[in-house]
């Protein structure tokens, strides 16, 4: 990362490494028939009560959250037909100018995990089932961490799943430390002390989660109180998204560029750099797909390079902002560094990541030295932008004290001629003046004073242009003209163009 950030300093006004969208899920010690029937034995209920028992505990908690609603006064709201929910519930929150607290309460079907009674050998018996049940959304905008949901199945065995957004959580932690920010949507502009920005965020990690989870849980299943106590949730990272952004001080610094670093992306890095960039070796015994996918968004473009269930993306935000995002749905192709188990020893050793929690400060090591070696890669591509700038100053029409010139056409015949006419080798040694410029423009120099007059005022313009698009300069107290270093760069490709690659290109 240090050699894209250095290579591009003069642009950059800082860097941010944060949590994006991170999607809990917590899961009651009774996933599986036989859980579930060791839990209706202890509770003194025959199976033949299965479907009243489970419909009462349903009913219980759509209830808590109609309940919990009303409390808050705000809605509790069936949805009927397919919304995009989190857009819909920020309307609401606008409409009601709710800036935190319960914005409100959603419920829906959805499918989901949970069983059934089915016939058995002398006796009923539970099994897996994958109905369609209510669903209930809790949608808050938290004082901690801003704009999140809580998702419980009304079904056993109640599968919760919490959704916060790190940056979300970052900015209310910079507003009360006082670090200043300009956010705009998910993401960051300005940062008045990136370095700082950074300290906080790191701290994401290492916060209790566990205690923090519990907590949303005690929130939207009052079934913990009583008829589930003394059970607690086993909580999982399912998805978690790691973002390094590199703000760059405005559009025009980051536009250009971004093409460049899209197409190369796009056509330079292969299975083994996608490999390498999350990681780990291609090899032979190496089975899952690798892809990747371009895809034009508004208001630009992103590219995600795929790894089986992970990957890593690169997309600009707002124009300004150039975003590397590594996506980790399948922990277990990592390694954490805990104890474990052998050669039927137990030993501190390198083990699959697993979903856990507590490994949440691995995800941030894993994803960080991912999206380092993305940016990384990305260091050799160069930023044309200086040059795209230039090219529209040359190529448009300006005024320069006080007078109005035109812009050049690098294919023109015209333009090309009055190119390589100064380009000449001499050129560079004394520099030329109108006669010699004359000379190898318009032919043999006239006998008539007139002729040579309307010739020179001619040759004038052209040189008055020249000068006007900062492509020569006058040598002092002399008639003489030279070439600025941009003009010779310019006019050189521009003559290149023509006569090399565009009839190369069109013979093809």
């Amino acid at each position: 990362m240090k050699r894209f950030i250095g290579k591009h300093k003069d642009k950059i006004n800082g860097t941010l490494s944060c949590f994006d969208r991170i999607l809990f899920k917590g899961y009651l010690p009774m996933r599986y028939p036989e859980a579930m029937e060791s839990f209706m034995n202890q509770k003194g209920l025959l199976l033949k009560d299965f479907k009243s028992f489970v419909t009462q505990c349903s009913e219980r908690l759509k209830q808590h959250a109609m309940t919990v609603a009303e409390k808050s006064s705000r809605p509790y709201i069936y949805l009927n037909r397919p919304v995009r929910k989190e857009e819909f519930v920020k309307d609401l929150a606008r409409r009601d100018n709710i800036t935190e607290g319960l914005v409100c309460v959603l419920s829906l079907v959805e499918q989901c995990q949970s069983f059934k009674l089915a016939y058995g050998k002398g006796k009923p018996r539970v099994v897996h089932s994958n109905p369609r049940c209510l669903c209930l959304y809790f949608y808050w905008i938290d004082r901690e961490f801003g704009f999140m949901h809580v998702r419980i199945q009304t079904w056993f065995p109640f599968v919760i799943q919490v959704y916060i957004n790190g940056h979300q959580w970052l900015a209310r932690k910079m507003e009360r430390h006082g670090v200043g920010f300009l956010q705009e949507g998910n993401a960051f502009l300005q940062l008045d002390d990136p370095l700082r920005a950074q300290r906080l965020s790191d701290t994401l990690a290492r916060k209790n989660w566990p205690r923090i989870l519990d907590a949303f849980a005690r929130k939207v299943n009052p079934l913990l109180k009583d008829l589930l106590h003394p059970k607690l949730y086993y909580w999982v990272i399912d998805q978690a998204e790691f973002a390094t952004d590199i703000l760059f001080q405005n559009r025009p610094c980051l536009k250009f560029l971004y093409e460049k670093l899209l197409k190369h992306a796009t056509v330079c890095f292969s299975a083994e750099d996608v490999m390498t960039f999350l990681g780990r070796k291609l090899n032979g015994n190496f089975q899952g797909e690798i892809c990747s996918e371009n895809k034009k968004r508004w208001p630009g473009a992103r590219i995600k390079h795929r790894m089986k269930a992970n990957g890593i993306k690169m997309y600009d935000k707002h124009g300004s902002v150039l975003r590397i995002e590594t996506v980790i749905n399948h922990p277990y192709e990592f390694r954490v560094y805990r104890s474990g188990v052998r050669c039927g020893q137990r030993i501190l050793g390198w083990f699959p990541m697993a979903k856990r929690v507590t490994n949440m400060g691995r995800y941030a090591e894993v994803c960080l030295a991912a999206n380092s070696r993305y940016l990384e890669a990305l260091s050799a591509v160069e930023d044309p932008s200086t040059a795209y700038r230039f090219l529209d100053h040359v190529c448009n029409p300006i005024t320069h004290k006080g007078r109005r010139f035109r812009g050049f056409n690098p294919l023109s015949k015209k333009d090309a001629t009055l190119f390589s006419a100064a380009l000449r080798g001499e050129h560079f040694i004394h520099g030329f003046r109108n006669r010699d410029l004359a000379t190898h423009l318009l032919g043999k120099r006239p006998s008539e004073p007139l002729e040579r007059k309307r010739q020179s005022a001619q040759i004038s313009r052209r040189l008055q242009l020249l000068r006007a698009h900062g492509l020569i300069a006058k040598i002092p107290r002399s008639r003489r003209y030279r070439l600025s270093m941009r003009g010779a760069v310019f006019m050189a490709a521009a003559v290149h163009l023509r006569k090399e690659d565009m009839p190369e290109k069109i013979a093809a």
